[in-house]
């Protein structure tokens, strides 16, 4: 061979080379930016799972859209899910975005879950007929799950309702967990004028109100959630969901896929749910009265076979009479009663929820001449104590004795949920409503800038929730009277 043909072909080598490792290191490149989807047990019990997906955009342009398959062992299935539409039959899955997580921009993720029956976990997982773990698509074989091809398996239109999904058995889907409130106590009701367990004890529960979803749902996360079920060791989440304010009413789907969302965490916890619609202004419900029946209707719906979902449908009414009030109530307690018959529901009372004392003064009265007619039923009492004394208090003292009542939110603050603490007034009241067994939730599990959120501002963004170091005072004096033992 001559050295001229030998480094000719030398050089060609060389160029061979440089061009398989530059392809190389374009096809890793390639494989570590693709979309990836990774699964994630949040939570075990012996019956079941709460299962986590996150679809993380590794790559450089936008997804508008995402799917993502995968086979569920035999013996396993999910009776419920959130923040995707489900389709496929039988072991296998498909979950697809809703009309508002379907774009991802570079480098961001969308997350959505479900709770599973059984201890299998998903295997074969695809991300728009991809690995969900990133690369190219493996050769076909019998073992590798694929989507089902367009038909009428594929997910519903984003703009359509959902259909409720599978469910458990009312006595099997509430009590993942063996020793929660919900367990313990099962579908609550009214007896007299007490919230009673399903044996007909009188109870009382304690909780945490979110703020509104709109604005902090980075506070009401899988993570918080379990801080405030297990150290706080909390009975109840009232999921805050405003209309107006940027609320429902600028997005109904969203916002009810996110209530639905709260409401399958808090289950999954072993929580009750109260559901919040969350009227401020204006203050005559029966102007969002076409809303709150749609609402209703789908969240009643899909919930019925749970037996902790509670439904606070008139935060706090304002400048109107209780005929009024009583007269929203007449019309959508019964879409609620025709999905859920046995559900406890809740009634605003005039003047923000104070019994009218910030009004006429004469709520008592009013409401027990002029009840509403319905079983299973509890009327709503909002009190902050550095801004509401005796007389909101001996208002209060002669409710518990004469109605059914729930506290669905109070502050240890001003009216405003801000300004200095008042821990004697607040104990005052916490103690009659422990003397009288009446329920409590506590204004907010959040990270707003005002005194009355429980952590310290930014808290949310760093997922720091366990502990008491990022607790402002009025949160490090409400975990402590949540986590006294329950009287169940």
């Amino acid at each position: 061979m001559s050295r001229k043909l030998r480094n000719v072909l030398v050089a060609g080598a060389v160029s061979v080379l440089a061009a398989v490792s530059l392809a190389v290191a374009v096809g890793s490149a390639s494989a570590a930016t693709t979309p990836t989807a990774a699964f994630t047990k949040v939570s075990e019990w012996g019956s079941g799972f709460e299962g986590r997906y996150t679809i993380t955009n590794g790559g450089s342009s936008t997804m508008n859209s995402w799917q993502v398959s995968f086979a569920l062992p035999a013996g396993t299935t999910i009776s419920s899910h959130w923040d995707a539409a489900r389709s496929g039959s039988g072991q296998q899955v498909v979950f697809a975005n809703l009309s508002w997580n379907g774009t991802i921009a570079p480098g961001a993720s969308v997350v959505f879950g479900f709770i599973g029956t059984g201890s299998g976990s998903p295997t074969g997982c695809l991300l728009n007929g991809q690995p969900c773990a990133g690369g190219t698509q493996p050769s076909p074989s019998a073992s590798t799950p694929r989507p089902p091809s367009p038909s009428a398996s594929q997910p519903p239109s984003p703009s359509a309702s959902p259909s409720k999904p599978p469910s458990p058995s009312p006595s099997a889907s509430p009590n993942p967990n063996p020793g929660t409130p919900v367990a313990a106590n099962g579908q609550l009701r009214v007896c007299g004028r007490q919230l009673c367990n399903k044996n007909g004890k009188a109870i009382q529960l304690r909780g945490m109100s979110t703020h509104g979803i709109q604005w902090y749902a980075n506070c009401a996360t899988a993570g918080s959630l379990d801080v405030l079920a297990n150290e706080w060791k909390a009975d109840v989440l009232r999921i805050s969901m405003y209309i107006q304010e940027d609320g429902y009413e600028t997005d109904p789907r969203r916002f009810t896929d996110l209530v639905h969302n709260y409401i399958e965490l808090a289950t999954a916890r072993g929580m009750y749910a109260i559901v919040d619609w969350h009227m401020l202004d204006p203050g005559d419900p029966n102007y969002n009265l076409a809303r709150a029946k749609t609402f209703f209707a789908e969240v009643a719906q899909r919930h019925a076979n749970k037996v902790n979902v509670l439904y606070e449908i008139a935060n706090e009414p304002s400048e109107v009479s209780w005929s009024t009030i009583k007269s929203y109530a007449d019309q959508v307690i019964p879409v609620i009663r025709q999905r859920d018959p046995e559900a406890v529901v809740l009634v605003g009372t005039p003047d923000w929820s104070s019994l009218s004392v910030s009004g006429d003064g004469n709520g008592v009265a009013t409401i027990t001449a002029n009840p509403v007619t319905a079983g299973n039923l509890m009327y709503v009492f909002h009190f902050y104590a550095a801004s509401h004394g005796s007389v909101y208090y001996n208002t209060f003292a002669q409710a518990v004795d004469t109605l059914p009542m729930f506290v669905t939110e109070f502050g240890t603050q001003q009216a405003t949920g801000d300004g200095p603490n008042d821990f004697t007034n607040a104990q005052r009241y916490l103690d009659l409503m422990a003397a009288k067994k009446v329920s409590w939730v506590n204004w907010n599990y959040s990270d707003d800038f005002r005194s009355g959120a429980v952590f310290t501002t930014g808290t949310c963004a760093t997922g720091q929730f366990t502990g008491t170091s990022r607790l402002k005072p009025a949160g490090t004096w409400i975990r402590d009277r949540i986590r006294t033992p329950d009287d169940f």
